[in-house]
């Protein structure tokens, strides 16, 4: 089996020949490519070989491309910041006040630099691969992620405890279009996945109940126009997810991609049947700052717990640090290869 191949029998529940890899590693692939963030962020021919240089240092799957955490932010008019040697950020949101929602101009994602960027890096990457290593397009933020942007993630959890249901709808509605759009010019890539990230919504933010009232039913109808697109779909969330695994099944993705924080067991016995699971190396504790000893025996545990599932893509539980030695990451992947 190729890249493709494995990553793809392991979304459809079948057995691959060896594990599944795929890399959240963009931050590191940059840096061992010998580019800063900004030259990495402005140009899709050096972003698509930064991934090629990666895929042949390290010998993994699926690329997971991404490429900041604000780029969908800063397409709806949030003010971003762009460090040149670390990922773009932003600090505060565009929207004052909720009920100012309703005199937003509607969303025209496309427009935006950076998005056309993601897009043509992606699609240069399908067009090198084909269909040898799996391609998967990070479309940035989920509705729920992109309104605490929009609000700032202060505001925005006073708006959910105090704002008006008709406003909280409202904006909700406007970020899920932008999202939907992002999600469906990423398809249009060649990419044979799309994804988006919704860590503001998870336990250690918000309540289980505000998840599945607030996020939930908004990720399920991304998760929707990405399957109408012809895409499979991966969600991440960070942190400690136990409280909510049940309610995330109810968005219909194919793959979670899961924090190192969440129990293994408990993913497992939740996903194992009918969702694929993406991760979950501790990206700092481990890869990071372990020793080369501590990434094969957290790498051994998490194999041992997912070896009668073929539903399982060997990752890190979030973006790898730039810092990460070359030794823990191919310990990682080669215990994998060699794992029976």
């Amino acid at each position: 089996m190729n890249g493709y191949e494995r990553i793809n029998a392991a979304l459809n529940g079948e057995k691959p020949d060896k594990t599944p890899i795929m890399l959240h590693n963009f931050m590191l692939a940059a840096k061992e490519h010998g580019v800063t963030m900004d030259q990495y962020r402005n140009s899709p021919k050096v972003i698509a070989e930064t991934f090629i240089e990666a895929i042949d240092k390290y010998q993994y799957d699926g690329i997971l491309v991404d490429i900041d955490t604000v780029t969908l932010a800063g397409a709806v008019g949030v003010p971003v910041d762009f460090p040149e040697n670390d990922p773009a950020r932003s600090h505060i949101g565009n929207l004052v006040n909720l009920e100012d929602v309703v005199h937003l101009k509607p969303a025209k994602v496309e427009d935006y630099k950076y998005i056309q960027i993601w897009l043509e890096a992606v699609h240069l990457l399908k067009m090198y691969y084909q269909d040898e290593i799996h391609i998967r397009g990070n479309c940035d933020q989920s509705p729920f992620s992109l309104a605490s942007m929009m609000r700032g993630p202060q505001n925005w959890m006073l708006d959910l405890m105090m704002g008006s249901e008709e406003h909280l709808e409202a904006l909700l509605e406007y970020c899920t279009d932008a999202s939907s759009q992002f999600i469906k010019l990423m398809a249009q890539t060649g990419c044979h996945m799309v994804s988006n990230g919704d860590s503001p919504a998870g336990p250690e933010m918000i309540s289980p109940e505000m998840y599945f009232k607030y996020a939930m039913p908004y990720e399920k109808r991304i998760v929707d126009v990405a399957h109408n697109a012809g895409v499979a779909y991966a969600l991440h969330i960070c942190g400690n997810t136990d409280v909510i695994l049940e309610h995330m099944l109810l968005t219909g993705a194919d793959a979670f991609e899961l924090d190192y924080k969440t129990d293994i067991t408990k993913i497992f016995n939740t996903l194992h049947n009918t969702t694929t699971f993406i991760g979950n190396i501790d990206p700092s504790g481990v890869l990071a700052l372990g020793s080369v000893d501590l990434v094969w025996r957290k790498t051994m545990e998490l194999l041992s717990v997912y070896k009668d599932s073929n539903r399982f893509i060997l990752n890190a539980g979030c973006a790898i640090p730039p810092t990460t030695p070359p030794g823990n990451l191919k310990m990682m992947i080669n215990s994998a290869r060699n794992f029976r």
